[in-house]
């Protein structure tokens, strides 16, 4: 019995589920539950050689390695993007890119960004809860849209339109504008949706070619695809069913004068708290009811974060609104500190408030003039996400 017990002293608990987030959500059916699982193997099990198709040139060798646990990256894992420096231009190619590839198979050197070119570098995100985002309608984000600040509230959010793939297939959720569809995904929202995020992520991060995207980022020429269609479809539909992240502590009176004060310093102009889905062809992010606390839209964010490079009709200073749920479990893949903004710069929530500037000046600055323990009540909110 000693022996047992001692055993079981070492055996570590089970994590509640809202400290989690990874995980399906609710709903699926026994079908899906095994294309989610099929998913999260190509995701999370997949890792790439040489031998199976990587690089030459790449930046990782699997889609779980930039988002441990469906989290957030390290800055060991952050992206570079160059070649774009003014809206609504094709990437200069011919200097590499757009995705700096650092690292290369035996035989091939790294590439590198040329003297003086401009460069955005982007902290991977959490993957969680992103079905629920692509199942709204273009027209519901565009609701939101004030490019003229019409309301006089300072706040001017506008999409990213995006020049669709070839392989991209219009839904009726869809609202093209001039033949280009709003981005939702990304850091500056240039993906229009999860396949484009997905096909993408396998090109430029780890050189893997797929019938969706045949050129070779290295060489640029077309070669046989390194990943089936059918793993692909797997790691969009893994993406679409992971779960959204599960609040915690939102009783607590401290993050609920937080969520007050969040709401009076005018942070939801932009992190706009909840959302509803439509009908969709997977009937458990059908008709639901989510809190991503996101408008999706871009934002002048000032000239402090910009950093002189773009993607799409996105302006270098804009970027859009990240979701913040899940915020307070990004530690968990961050090493166990923050690495917060698009570049994981800020080292706590603090930090990456006071970072916001442009149409965001006016909420942080109210966030300075609070007393210690309101912003910590803030902060605690924010956490508890």
């Amino acid at each position: 019995m000693a022996i047992i017990f001692a055993c079981d002293e070492i055996v570590p608990m089970i994590p509640a589920e809202n400290e989690l987030l990874d995980g399906p959500t609710e709903g699926l059916s026994h079908a899906e539950h095994l294309q989610f699982l099929n998913g999260d193997i190509a995701f999370n099990d997949d890792v790439f050689s040489s031998a199976t198709g990587l690089g030459p040139k790449f930046v990782a060798t699997s889609c779980g390695s930039c988002h441990a646990g469906d989290g957030k990256g390290h800055p060991f894992t952050t992206l570079t993007r160059f070649g774009q420096t003014l809206p609504n231009t094709t990437p200069d190619l011919s200097i590499g890119g757009p995705q700096l590839q650092n690292r290369a198979i035996p035989g091939y050197e790294p590439e590198t960004i040329p003297d003086g070119v401009p460069f955005m570098k982007f902290t991977p995100p959490a993957v969680t809860g992103l079905g629920f985002l692509a199942a709204l309608t273009d027209l519901q984000i565009l609701e939101n849209v004030d490019s003229l600040d019409q309301d006089g509230d300072g706040i001017s959010g506008v999409p990213n339109f995006i020049t669709p793939p070839n392989y991209f297939e219009q839904q009726w959720f869809h609202q093209p504008v001039n033949g280009k569809i709003i981005g939702r995904f990304g850091k500056k929202a240039s993906a229009i949706n999860l396949l484009q995020q997905t096909v993408g992520a396998y090109n430029q991060d780890m050189g893997i070619t797929s019938t969706f995207e045949p050129l070779d980022p290295s060489t640029r020429l077309t070669v046989d695809p390194e990943v089936s269609d059918q793993t692909v479809r797997d790691v969009v539909f893994y993406l679409r069913t992971l779960k959204a992240p599960i609040p915690r502590s939102e009783e607590a009176t401290e993050v609920l004068n937080g969520k007050q004060l969040f709401n009076q310093i005018q942070c939801t102009a932009c992190h706009i708290p909840e959302w509803t889905t439509p009908e969709s062809d997977i009937e458990a992010l059908s008709n639901k009811t989510f809190y991503p606390y996101s408008d999706l839209l871009l934002h002048d964010m000032g000239p402090d974060l910009d950093d002189g490079s773009t993607e799409g009709s996105a302006e270098t200073y804009e970027w859009r609104t990240p979701p913040l749920w899940g915020l307070g479990l990004s530690p968990n893949s961050q090493g166990g500190s923050y690495f917060l903004m698009h570049d994981g710069r800020a080292k706590s929530i603090s930090e990456a408030i006071l970072l916001h500037g442009g149409e965001a000046e006016n909420s942080k600055n109210l966030f300075s003039s609070l007393n210690d323990s309101d912003r910590e009540a803030l902060i605690k909110f924010l956490e508890s996400l």
